[in-house]
């Protein structure tokens, strides 16, 4: 087989559409959010092990550095909530459609963004 057409494999300059954009960034959170667990789960333990334990992680929360980490992983954990539920509507039958695509990824990126400001107003 003699194919001429082109093939341009660098993936940064193919312009994705948003639906894509937001199927990735759901799938980037969700590594984002397994990985976070398991921290938020160490300083649970430490926190429930002993009070020197629970003074210390409470010093290490003021530190601006821990912030910034804390608001990743519940960024993620939210922007993951919102693409979830968008899925859980796709299931339902409902924005299957490429116009309800669009829109649908629209919705979830827009209600993260405020989700995710709230997130960092609420932490600092």
């Amino acid at each position: 087989m003699n194919n001429k057409r082109p093939v341009n494999l660098d993936l940064f300059t193919i312009k994705q559409p948003l639906p894509a954009i937001a199927s990735i960034l759901h799938r980037i959170s969700g590594l984002i959010v397994f990985v976070g667990i398991a921290l938020l789960m160490y300083v649970l333990d430490k926190t429930l092990a002993s009070e020197e334990g629970f003074n210390a992680v409470q010093e290490c929360l003021d530190g601006t550095f821990v912030k910034l980490i804390l608001w990743g992983v519940l960024s993620a954990l939210v922007y993951h909530l919102v693409a979830g539920c968008k899925h859980l509507l796709m299931d339902m039958g409902i924005g299957e459609t490429l116009q309800g695509a669009r829109t649908g990824a629209t919705l979830v990126l827009a209600v993260s963004a405020v989700l995710v400001i709230l997130l960092g107003v609420l932490i600092w």
